[in-house]
């Protein structure tokens, strides 16, 4: 939206209409924000770091776009007037790198006095994590969570306005607030919520408790959306959801995800089209059906196992079997020959025994997945499995892991180099960070693959000849 800021009476009462609401305060914080540049002597700066998902980057383009709108120019954390966190608590080690990040803001902040530090996301939703803000990170100035990132500019300026924390964590919320300033990472690809929250409640999960229950935005507005950012160069998009199989049970007129996919498909000017999550238990035939048919649709569905016991995925509260799981995957694979299945693994949920283990090794030599992202169990305060008996002893788990690791890594290994020689097309997304006579993108498939370019490749798909296979990515080159 292009809106002048100039012309919204700030002396009025703030509207009531939510969206309308938060532009009257980025009006509102912009004169603030001006006055402390005056009083500086240059622009201010900020910084957005996030941590955890694809779904906590969307969200940071949304609070940058925010933060550029009310006047700040973007920096180095070190550099920045604001840095704000945009937390994971998924597992216990995204919580610990907060935490020790935060002690090098602490001495950043003693340097600058006009330097703000705010937290939000997952970790935010969690009473202790908050007690713990506020007992042993005075110096921090705004805290909110996951439900309200969209009133950013209204706590902002009520940073501005008081000389204490502020603090705003919502329990939840039905809201979907639309059209506010968005800054995105890349101008030719993007993420696009469909809709937010969980109603899974997996046993060792905290996404539900953190992020609430589904709510789904209209179709309407993800296509408008979309629209917009096809007209501003973007080639490709990511539907993201905690499980984007279940869209649509919470809009008034239900809408189906492969229906929403369909329609997503007929957008000219759109090449491609990827979404995660996907969970097993709602991948329907209709959806299958729609993804051996399409022309834009990635070869590509992360389908997160996450254990291959059926005992363990029972007590996990997965609501599918090993088999079924199985006959999904060969349906998929009929569906979509060429299709890359990526998948999540966990190593050491409570009470996995060396049998059930082994149940995931046979998924997984069955299964031949083209990557894996494996993990150890991480006890997380308020689900139910952080207080399950029989919690695997370390040692053992992480034997179980590397074991695990090894398999995934040799499969995944052999199946890429069976690609070495074909001609794909490639998405070009960034100069090589290693070598800057290289440019590195990405297949359909999602792997990487670097090759000779420069910075004006950036943004196009180029049919590309691969080379070499070094295990997890390629050397290409351009085919003229």
């Amino acid at each position: 939206m292009n809106v002048e800021y100039d012309l919204i009476d700030i002396a009025q009462t703030p509207p009531e209409d939510e969206t309308a609401r938060q532009y009257y305060f980025i009006a509102k914080a912009r004169q603030y924000l001006g006055r402390m540049a005056a009083e500086a002597g240059r622009r201010m700066t900020f910084c957005v770091t996030t941590f955890g998902c694809q779904m906590n980057a969307r969200d940071s383009e949304k609070l940058s776009g925010i933060l550029q709108a009310v006047g700040y120019e973007k920096s180095s954390e070190e550099d920045a007037d604001l840095v704000l966190f945009n937390t994971c608590t998924v597992r216990e080690n995204a919580n610990n790198r907060v935490y020790g990040r935060l002690g090098y803001l602490n001495g950043y902040k003693k340097k600058n006095p006009h330097m703000i530090i705010g937290l939000c996301g997952c970790m935010m939703q969690e009473e202790h994590v908050v007690e713990k803000i506020r007992q042993s990170y005075g110096f921090v100035d705004l805290i909110f969570g996951t439900h309200n990132i969209f009133k950013l500019p209204e706590l902002l300026v009520q940073v501005y306005e008081q000389n204490e924390m502020v603090v705003d964590v919502w329990p939840g919320t039905d809201q979907v607030v639309e059209c506010l300033p968005n800054k995105r990472k890349y101008f030719f690809k993007s993420g696009v919520n469909i809709m937010y929250g969980c109603d899974n409640f997996c046993s060792y999960c905290i996404v539900p408790y953190v992020r609430g229950r589904e709510r789904s935005r209209r179709p309407e507005e993800i296509l408008s959306e979309i629209r917009d950012f096809v007209a501003d160069g973007v080639v490709e998009v990511m539907l993201l959801g905690q499980n984007v199989n279940s869209y649509g049970k919470t809009l008034d007129e239900p809408v189906t995800f492969a229906q929403l996919l369909a329609q997503v498909e007929e957008i000219a000017g759109l090449r491609r089209i990827r979404f995660m999550t996907s969970h097993p238990k709602d991948l329907s035939d209709e959806l299958i059906e729609i993804m051996g048919r399409s022309q834009k649709i990635c070869p590509h569905l992360h389908l997160p196992l996450q254990s291959g016991s059926t005992r363990l995925l029972r007590i996990m509260n997965r609501n599918y079997t090993k088999e079924q799981y199985l006959a999904l995957v060969e349906k998929v694979r009929q569906a979509v020959p060429e299709i890359a299945i990526t998948t999540d693994i966990m190593v050491g949920f409570p009470g996995e025994t060396e049998k059930d283990f082994e149940e995931t090794m046979d998924v997984v030599r069955r299964t031949r997945f083209d990557s894996a992202f494996t993990f150890l169990y991480s006890p997380r305060r308020g689900t139910p499995a952080y207080s399950m008996e029989d919690q695997v002893p370390a040692e053992a788990a992480q034997q179980r892991f590397d074991r695990l690791l090894d398999e995934v890594s040799s499969i995944a290994a052999a199946k890429a180099e069976k690609l070495t020689g074909r001609v794909l097309d490639v998405l070009v997304e960034d100069v090589n960070r290693q070598d800057s006579s290289l440019v590195t993108g990405r297949l359909g498939n999602n792997s990487i693959v670097h090759l000779p370019g420069d910075e004006r490749l950036i943004g196009q798909i180029v049919p590309v000849h691969l080379d070499e296979c070094r295990g997890f990515y390629y050397l290409g080159s351009v085919v003229l």
